[in-house]
């Protein structure tokens, strides 16, 4: 099973996060399964690879530590493929993902720290 993750420190109101993230994993072609205020579950839309490559999205949103400027979240990317290339169909969804998260103008990123 592929899995990679990273946390982020942004600035944003928590409030402001979850709505803006649904919107950034649709952007990302990934459909929304589920989602409270600080937990969405996405995957990846079935028909443009194999099930076993189908990647699953979970975003948690860390209220505990959520000020009126800033959020801390985590993201874990996963599917059931082996991880045997460095460059796999999940590490590659995993960079797009987390790319558009550092990238989006809705926030400012303030850090980054993949795993």
């Amino acid at each position: 099973m592929a899995r990679y993750t990273c946390s982020f420190l942004i600035s944003i109101n928590f409030e402001y996060l979850q709505p803006l993230l649904l919107d950034l994993l649709q952007d990302c072609d990934l459909e929304i399964q589920y989602y409270t205020s600080d937990y969405i579950l996405a995957r990846e839309i079935p028909g443009k690879v194999s099930f076993s490559k189908l990647v699953k999205v979970e975003v948690f949103i860390d209220k505990s530590t959520a000020t009126e400027t800033e959020s801390r979240m985590s993201i874990v990317i996963k599917n059931e493929e082996l991880p045997l290339h460095v460059d796999n169909h999940c590490r590659q969804t995993f960079e797009y993902v987390k790319e558009s998260i550092e990238r989006s103008r809705h926030w400012h990123l303030i850090e980054s720290l993949a795993g």
